[in-house]
């Protein structure tokens, strides 16, 4: 009897020794006890404040999953890969299949750069070009707004970042959460001192703050005068120039910077199944069941990478105050391009617009109404303002495409 209580009671202690609570009480595993904390902050302001919650709450139930300890889903180590023959690195997605656990499966569609093109899919498939077609010059706007991740870029290689590192934390000022994700995934190693998680916790925070970051910046570089003017009304784009235009935009992005060529493609082709109107089946799914299904994908694929020593040092915080910086840059790099419109059309546009030039689609777009609005309430700029927004979008992945060529 002596002997049946003695092991039954090792069993107890072995099942102790080896579960995730005798790891959590262990040196290290205050740091899982805090990132798990952090996980619950980030689903607190995904569900009780309305903070991108679509890719928010993913990304920290994916926080959650990896910092359990023993769960065994994530491997980083899995995606080190090796240096061939040749010189180049490859991963091994053969061994990730056979030992990887279910977010490592999941996290290779965002490391073969799978997932971003099929969000920018789903995104062509709802946006609406004729604002843009309507108002050219919004091109401009849009061009502009992005010169915050090419400036932050230099900051963060000044601060001591690597080209990769600079380049994933200054695609952070697009304000565009899937190509914040793609850029990182495809630049930053083993060794990076930050995460996909860490670019994408960063990027997702500053797109639901685009109401609290903007306008301050539009007020600060506006005048009462400015911020009053009253835009006519857009003139009405044929159904062919929208059937040409994502034709055009893929054909001469992919012929001047090929790197681009994957999300701007899949933007355009979403746009073009839209506008071609005998597409309905396809644009529904790309609208819904497939950007749906990704984005859970993407987002608990990506959270998973969001582990213990990639968000607790320094460099976290300075991805966190760079991301501001350049997501502040281009606004206002917006607003001043759309102050030299404002001068050169003798008052006909309102310098708001700029703003909208990041891509934060619709956001950005309204909130140059709604300060608009603040000064003359009989304005209505929201249309104006989606010119350039989507142009952002354009541009961000333009940019995204620059800086995998030039890195």
């Amino acid at each position: 009897m002596g002997a049946i209580i003695d092991r039954f009671l090792s069993t107890i202690a072995d099942l102790a020794e080896s579960s995730g609570v005798a790891q959590l009480v262990t040196d290290g595993g205050w740091k899982n006890i805090i990132m798990i904390c952090i996980s619950l902050l980030f689903m607190y302001l995904a569900i009780g404040k309305g903070f991108e919650p679509l890719l928010l709450l993913p990304i920290s139930f994916g926080m959650l999953l990896t910092n359990l300890p023993l769960t065994d889903m994530y491997h980083p180590e899995l995606f080190d890969g090796y240096t061939a023959e040749d010189g180049n690195h490859y991963i091994d997605y053969g061994g990730i299949l056979k030992k990887g656990g279910l977010l490592d499966l999941l996290y290779i569609g965002v490391k073969a750069g799978l997932y971003p093109p099929l969000i920018f899919l789903g995104i062509g498939a709802m946006t609406d070009f004729g604002p843009l077609l309507a108002s050219p010059r919004s091109f401009i706007l849009g061009a502009a707004a992005q010169a915050g991740i090419f400036i932050t870029f230099v900051g963060a290689a000044v601060l001591g970042f690597s080209a990769a590192e600079a380049g994933s934390i200054a695609i952070i000022g697009g304000a565009d959460g899937p190509t914040a994700i793609f850029v990182s995934s495809q630049l930053l190693g083993p060794d990076s001192k930050i995460s996909t998680g860490t670019i994408a916790l960063a990027a997702y925070t500053y797109m639901a703050l685009v109401p609290l970051i903007q306008p301050p910046i539009m007020k600060f570089l506006t005048t009462k005068k400015e911020r009053s003017v009253v835009m006519g009304q857009l003139r009405t784009v044929t159904k062919t120039e929208k059937l040409v235009f994502p034709i055009a935009v893929t054909i001469i992005i992919a012929l001047l910077i090929p790197s681009a060529a994957s999300l701007v493609g899949m933007l355009m082709f979403g746009n073009l199944l839209k506008e071609s109107g005998c597409c309905d089946r396809l644009v529904k799914t790309a609208q819904n069941e497939l950007m749906n299904i990704i984005t859970i994908f993407l987002g608990i694929s990506v959270g998973a990478t969001t582990t213990a020593d990639k968000i607790m040092n320094l460099e976290f915080a300075k991805v966190i105050i760079l991301g501001v910086v350049a997501f502040s840059i281009g606004t206002a790099t917006g607003i001043l391009f759309g102050k030299i419109m404002y001068v050169c059309t003798k008052g006909k546009v309102n310098p708001l617009i700029g703003s909208a030039g990041v891509s934060a689609v619709p956001m950005a777009a309204r909130v140059s109404q709604k300060v608009g609005q603040e000064e003359n309430p009989t304005n209505y700029l929201l249309m104006h303002a989606m010119g350039p927004n989507v142009s952002g979008v354009i541009g961000s992945a333009v940019a995204a495409g620059v800086l995998l060529s030039i890195i």
